[in-house]
C-alpha cells in the first residue's frame, strides 16, 4: 500500500485524531494507538481499524521516557491534546524533534497552537461557529444548525490533518527533515468553506440564510418526503436537469414560473412536496433512475450497502464481526487501501509486541509492567 512502512504513533483521543490515524492505517501505515492507563478507562476510539494498542501512563516520567524512545524510531506522532499539555510532560516538539529530526509531529486541536482560545475547551459546534461556516447552515427563520459533528471534527480536523501528514512525509523525501503540523479544526472548517468565500460575488449567497440556491432556499435543491415516509434528494440546478425534474414530476414547464423566480420558490416547494408525497421512494427511483434529473433516494445506514450502485463499487465493507462501514476513499488504481477486517484492538492488547518491535528488552518490559507504567490486555473469548 501507499503508506507501507510508515510508523505512526497516535496518542489516544476523541474522534478527529482517531480518524486521522485510521486513514493512515487504511492506506498501509503501521499505526500504534498509545492508550491511557489504567486500562479500566473506557475506550473512546471506534475508529481503531488496522491499529494496535499500547497502554502507557504518560503522566509518570518513566512512561514519558518510553514515548520519547518510541518517537526516536517513529515517522509520525499524532497528538490531540490542548496547547501546552505535551510540553508539561516533557514531550513537546522541541524535545522530540531534537532526538528525531525526521519526526512529523502532528498537533490536532480545535483552536490551534496559538491565539486567545488555544487553551480553551471546545467541540465541533464551537469550531464551526468560530470559522464562520455555522452562520451559513440552517433553514429560513431558524437558528444556525450544525450537521452532526462532521465538518469541523472530521473533515476540517481528521481528514486535513491526514493530508498534512502525507504532505509532510512527501516533503521529507526531499529535505530529510520532519516538521510540526498545527492542524486547527477552526481553520480546517474555514478552509473547507473556501468556495463559499470565493463565490460571494457570484450572487449565490446574497439572500438570508435558508433562502439561497444551495442552502434549502430553492425548490430544486431540497429533500422531499415520499408516501412511505422516506425521502428523495433533489439537486436539479442546471436548466437541462431542471427540465428533467419537471418532466419526471409530470409537470409542464411552460405552465410554471421561471426556475430562478425567487418569489415563486416557496409556492413551488409546496407544489413539489405535494407531488412527491403521492408515490413511494421506490416508485420515484423507478421514474428518475437513468435520467439526469439529479434526483436520488435518501438512504439510511441500513440501506446504503445494499443499494445497487454501492454494491457494484463495493463501497461498503464488512469486518470479521459482521460490522459494516465505508470503504476507504479515494480509490488508488495501483496501490489501493486494503483496510483491516479484524475487530478494533482492546486497550493494551499489543503492548509487549510493540515494545519488543521498538527495541525494548523483555527485562525492560517486565520492569515497566511491575512499576505499572504499562499494561497488557488479553482478548476475551466470545463464548
Amino acid at each position: 500500500m501507499a503508506l507501507s512502512g510508515v510508523r505512526v504513533l497516535e496518542l489516544a483521543g476523541l474522534a478527529p485524531a482517531p480518524l486521522c490515524g485510521m486513514i493512515l492505517a487504511d492506506f498501509g501505515a503501521q499505526v500504534v494507538r498509545v492508550d491511557r492507563t489504567p486500562r479500566s478507562a473506557v475506550a473512546t476510539d471506534v475508529q481503531g481499524r488496522g491499529k494496535r494498542s499500547l497502554a502507557l501512563d504518560l503522566k509518570r516520567p518513566p512512561g514519558a521516557a518510553v514515548l520519547r524512545r518510541l518517537c526516536c524510531q517513529a515517522d509520525v506522532l499524532i497528538e490531540p491534546f490542548r496547547h501546552g499539555v505535551m510540553e508539561k510532560l516533557g514531550l513537546g516538539p522541541e524535545v522530540l524533534l531534537q532526538e528525531n529530526p525526521r519526526l512529523i509531529y502532528a498537533r490536532l486541536t480545535g483552536f490551534g497552537q496559538s491565539g486567545q482560545y488555544a487553551k480553551s475547551a471546545g467541540h465541533d459546534i464551537n469550531y464551526l461557529a468560530l470559522s464562520g461556516v455555522l452562520s451559513k447552515l440552517g433553514r429560513k427563520d431558524e437558528n444556525p444548525y450544525a450537521p452532526a459533528n462532521l465538518l469541523a471534527d472530521f473533515a476540517g480536523g481528521g481528514v486535513l490533518c491526514a493530508l498534512g501528514v502525507v504532505t509532510a512525509l512527501y516533503e521529507r523525501t526531499k529535505s530529510g527533515k520532519g516538521q510540526i503540523i498545527d492542524a486547527s479544526m477552526v481553520e480546517g472548517a474555514a478552509y473547507l468553506s473556501s468556495f463559499l468565500w470565493k463565490s460571494q460575488n457570484l450572487g449565490l449567497w446574497n439572500r438570508p440564510r435558508g433562502e439561497n440556491l444551495l442552502d434549502s432556499g430553492a425548490p430544486f435543491y431540497e429533500t422531499y418526503k415520499t408516501s412511505d415516509g422516506k425521502f428523495m434528494a433533489v439537486g436539479a440546478i442546471e436548466p437541462q436537469f431542471y427540465e428533467q425534474l419537471i418532466k419526471g414530476l409530470g409537470l409542464d414547464s411552460d405552465k410554471l414560473p421561471s426556475q430562478l423566480s425567487f418569489s415563486d420558490w416557496p409556492k413551488m416547494k409546496e407544489k413539489f412536496a405535494s407531488i412527491f408525497a403521492q408515490k413511494t421512494q421506490a416508485e420515484w427511483c423507478s421514474i428518475f433512475d437513468g435520467t439526469d434529473a439529479c434526483v436520488t433516494p435518501v438512504l439510511s445506514f441500513d440501506e446504503v450497502a445494499s443499494h445497487q450502485h454501492n454494491k457494484q463499487r463495493s463501497s461498503f465493507i464488512k469486518n470479521d464481526q459482521e460490522e459494516i462501514s465505508p470503504r476507504p476513499a479515494p480509490l488508488l488504481s495501483r496501490t489501493p487501501a486494503v483496510p483491516s477486517f479484524k475487530r478494533d484492538p482492546f486497550i493494551g492488547e499489543h503492548t509487549e509486541e510493540i515494545l519488543l518491535e521498538y527495541g525494548f528488552t523483555k527485562q525492560e518490559i517486565a520492569k515497566l509492567y511491575s512499576d505499572k507504567v504499562i499494561e497488557f490486555s488479553e482478548p476475551k473469548a466470545n463464548l
